[in-house]
């Protein structure tokens, strides 16, 4: 019988790719997204999954017409710029409740029918960004970061059962990233500033690397027999080669590496 894969976010970019791609190999995919997709053979349920009773339906529906679920993936996310100062409270309560509290409903909503089956395993997307405070993306770090900690935090809490989780970090996509990209009013202090910064984070996601490519290390993932690691590192080689620099160098530095790669 095939293997079960729940995708979030599944309408465009990432998402839309996985869909695609694991339903060509044969797979059960279930998208779950706000819209339906176009130009896809693989099931969506629409589904706001910021809202934990959708999240439920659409969980009752999948477990009535598979008898598992053998991959969830957390993709749906969206991104945010802007200076700390200028956040607003409704836009940092939005980009959480999707880019984390989301993810927590649906992991309580299919550990249940995994564990029935004591088997599944749980990829969370996340970003080499939650590893860095990236200027004017501090907010959207944070919330990959907070993603981060809760994956391992629901390792540990998963270790007497056959069900694993883990994230899959990764550096710039080109993707439509910036239509859904929540932009924060930028005040009269950060102005020049950010318009700098602003179109270097747009540059990097136009030579970012095609969501197609992904597919197949998430399909590793899937089918390899030894534990997952906690996370996954995927994106070019200087965004995941940042990470070892931030480690080894004295802070100050790797701040000055930071502040002229943004291009302040």
């Amino acid at each position: 019988m095939s293997k079960s894969i729940i995708i979030t976010g599944s309408s465009s970019g990432v998402g839309l790719a996985l869909g695609n791609f694991f339903q060509a190999k044969g797979y059960l995919v279930y998208g779950l997204s706000r819209s339906l997709p176009s130009n896809t053979n693989f099931k969506t349920i629409v589904t706001d999954i910021t809202i934990k009773s959708e999240v439920k339906k659409a969980i009752c529906q999948i477990e009535k017409e598979t008898d598992s679920i053998d991959l969830l993936i957390n993709n749906a996310a969206r991104g945010m710029v802007g200076a700390i100062e200028d956040a607003r409270e409704e836009e940092i309560t939005d980009l959480f409740n999707l880019n984390l509290i989301s993810v927590i409903n649906m992991i309580s909503e299919v550990l249940p029918i995994m564990r029935k089956n004591n088997t599944g395993k749980i990829i969370n997307i996340s970003s080499i960004g939650s590893k860095i405070g990236l200027p004017f993306r501090g907010i959207y770090s944070a919330s990959k970061s907070s993603l981060d900690i809760v994956t391992e935090a629901l390792r540990y809490e998963l270790n007497n059962t056959n069900i694993q989780a883990c994230t899959v970090n990764l550096g710039d996509v080109k993707t439509n990233i910036a239509d859904s990209r929540i932009k924060s009013n930028v005040s009269t202090p950060y102005e020049i500033i950010f318009k700098k910064v602003y179109e270097g984070i747009n540059q990097d996601v136009n030579n970012g690397f095609d969501p197609k490519i992904l597919a197949p290390f998430l399909e590793k993932l899937l089918i390899q027999k030894s534990k997952l690691k906690p996370h996954y590192y995927f994106g070019s080689n200087i965004q995941k080669l940042s990470l070892f620099i931030q480690k080894v160098l004295p802070q100050k530095w790797f701040e000055k590496i930071i502040t002229k790669y943004s291009g302040m």
